[in-house]
């Protein structure tokens, strides 16, 4: 059985098993008539959570919240290190990493958008959440959240980190970044003889903490029905409701970004019919989904663009590795909206400048997610620590985030696709006529 298949089966079962649980703890009257003391129902029910299902989520949890601060160091140092040296790296360069960026800061404008109009995580009963927020604040056990959410001199200052070994400590994710971007680019400026081993060594860092996430992965059927059993038992249905809204506000505005951002930017600076562009791209929209994961569909996607879309081979292997990597749309979006949701839900207020803080960690977080199933969440942890949310709030959306994942790698694959037709067109001979006019796509 595939792993996908595994986690929506721990998602149903946890959800099913959960709302029945809750059911047993709170209806005392037909608790009692078939037999059972309703005191003692919600004691086993509490007990389950606390000792079993519990321990397995948070167990699931923390593998990959301790993955957060080398896997940014190593993805985005990496990540800089591999253009070769800056002053050298041409339009080419340039052209990717701008169209990377103005399409993933458009992909998290859209979901903040989205979240602030319809307010998923707003209208729970006031009860529930001093509850659940003292459920979550126990669980975070004291973390520290760093950065700063206010705009000002002091914030700018401040993402300059005086002690980046501090700055990890207390899951800073500006500093984290500034001194992982800092330390990229002065690798590029060495000698590669001096920068062969410090990147061999990063290389093999970003490698270990996928495998550790790949671990967490394996882990995640059990965690994430842990996970869900403990909110559905505790909260019972109309917390499920609010994440079933949660969900749909997700998946709507990945369904806008794809069908209007990028269509639009496929028109517009690559020439191309979108009608054409997602009718040629169908093997990769479809491996995207079936694996979340954008390095398992890179080799897909190569050859897609040169084959299907007639890319010059030269501008697919330069864009497209990058961009499963650096372009990450649904990821930034999935972030944003999560970041807002669970500031909703537990009553944190963001204002206008603290959103624009998360949509800037959204985008620059997601060019350091790992190309793997999960590899976004510990990120996302951080951009919450980051704005004051408690970071092990995250269990609330573990349980359907598989669904997300999938959609949102699916949408981080075709804003890679849409880069390289962007690149082409502005930097080869590639003329998209040849595309629409090939015999291939009538048939």
């Amino acid at each position: 059985m595939k792993l996908h298949t595994k986690i929506i089966i721990g998602l149903l079962s946890g959800a099913g098993v959960g709302i029945v649980a809750n059911a047993f703890a709170t209806g005392a009257a037909w608790v009692a008539w078939i037999g059972i003391p309703a005191d003692r129902a919600a004691e086993k029910v509490q007990w389950v959570g606390n000792n079993v299902a519990g321990p397995v989520g948070q167990i699931f949890l923390r593998m990959l919240l301790m993955t957060i601060v080398p896997l940014v160091f190593a993805s985005l140092t990496l990540g800089v290190a591999g253009l070769g040296d800056i002053r050298k790296i041409g339009r080419v360069g340039g052209r990717t990493i701008a169209y990377f960026l103005v399409s993933t800061a458009i992909s998290a404008t859209i979901g903040l958008i989205l979240v602030n109009l319809v307010r998923p995580g707003v209208g729970l009963d006031p009860a529930l959440v001093k509850e659940l927020l003292a459920t979550y604040r126990a669980q975070a056990q004291g973390l520290q959240a760093g950065g700063g959410g206010q705009f000002g001199v002091d914030m700018f200052v401040n993402i300059v980190p005086s002690n980046p070994i501090k700055a990890a400590a207390s899951l800073d994710m500006l500093g984290i970044i500034f001194f992982s971007l800092v330390f990229g680019a002065s690798l590029t400026m060495l000698p590669e003889e001096k920068t062969k081993p410090m990147v061999r060594v990063l290389d093999a860092l970003g490698e270990a903490i996928v495998k550790i996430i790949d671990f967490a992965m394996r882990l995640a059927p059990y965690g994430v029905f842990g996970l869900i059993f403990v909110v559905t038992s505790r909260f019972g249905f109309a917390l499920l409701q609010k994440l079933g809204l949660y969900v749909a506000v997700v998946l709507v505005g990945l369904l806008l970004h794809g069908a209007i951002s990028i269509s639009a930017l496929v028109r517009v600076f690559g020439g191309l019919s979108p009608r054409v562009f997602y009718k040629r791209i169908r093997a990769s929209i479809v491996t995207a989904f079936s694996t979340s994961s954008s390095n398992a569909t890179l080799p897909t996607n190569i050859a897609v663009a040169e084959e299907e879309l007639k890319i010059p081979a030269k501008i697919a292997g330069f864009v497209l590795p990058l961009g499963s990597t650096m372009c990450m749309n649904g990821t930034a979006l999935f972030e944003g909206v999560t970041v807002l949701f669970l500031a909703q839900v537990f009553g944190v207020p963001l204002t206008l400048s603290q959103q624009v803080v998360v949509m800037f960690l959204s985008v620059i977080t997601a060019v350091g997610a790992a190309g793997v199933p999960g590899g976004s969440l510990p990120l996302l942890m951080g951009v919450l620590a980051a704005v004051k949310v408690e970071p092990l709030t995250i269990a609330m959306i573990i349980g359907v985030d598989r669904i997300l994942d999938m959609a949102r790698t699916t949408i981080n694959v075709v804003g890679d696709m849409s880069a390289a037709v962007y690149v082409a067109r502005t930097e080869s001979e590639w003329d998209p006529r040849t595309v629409s006019a090939d015999p291939k796509l009538a048939a």
